[in-house]
This record gives structure tokens, C-alpha cells and sequence, in this order.
């Protein structure tokens, strides 16, 4: 058996507008913020100095490649030492 009372639910006062939950289907989404062109544009310039200096370093390095370096006497006698022969499988 039920023991005690059953609640009963309050009314509102006559003069009181009752509030109405309006639950919409579809959440419209906010269009996303314009990025300014200013940002556009340092991004642009920064790509480019990024190019520009990595070139200088390509040309800068394709150049020390290509000239044959004077080696010291211990060096050339490491590349003049005869390689091991590589192990018989």
C-alpha cells in the first residue's frame, strides 16, 4: 500500500503567463568569422621569405657539395684505408 500522501502539483497564480519551451528541429549554425586580408597576406609573405631562404641554403650547400674540399692528413688516409669485405652469408 502507498504510504503518505501523493504530491500535488503547484498551479500558477491566474495572472501569470505560463512559459512555453519552443525546441527547434534544426540548430542553425553561425557562419564562421571573415578572416581579415592582412592575415591573408603576412601568411603569403611569410611562405615567401620561407622559399627564398631555403633556396639560398640549397644553392649555398649544393655549392660546398660540388667543390672538392682539401682534406686533412688524417682524413685522407680513412679514405685511402681498404674497406673490410663484407661477411659471407
Amino acid at each position: 500500500m502507498a504510504q503518505g500522501k501523493l504530491k500535488v502539483k503547484s498551479k500558477l497564480p491566474s495572472g501569470a503567463k505560463s512559459k512555453k519551451n519552443k525546441v527547434k528541429a534544426v540548430a542553425k549554425r553561425p557562419n564562421a568569422p571573415v578572416k581579415s586580408k592582412s592575415a591573408a597576406e603576412r601568411n603569403k609573405m611569410k611562405k615567401n621569405v620561407t622559399k627564398m631562404v631555403n633556396a639560398a641554403a640549397e644553392k649555398q650547400l649544393r655549392a660546398l657539395a660540388t667543390n672538392t674540399p682539401q682534406l686533412s692528413a688524417a682524413q685522407q688516409r680513412v679514405a685511402a684505408a681498404p674497406t673490410a669485405p663484407a661477411p659471407a652469408k
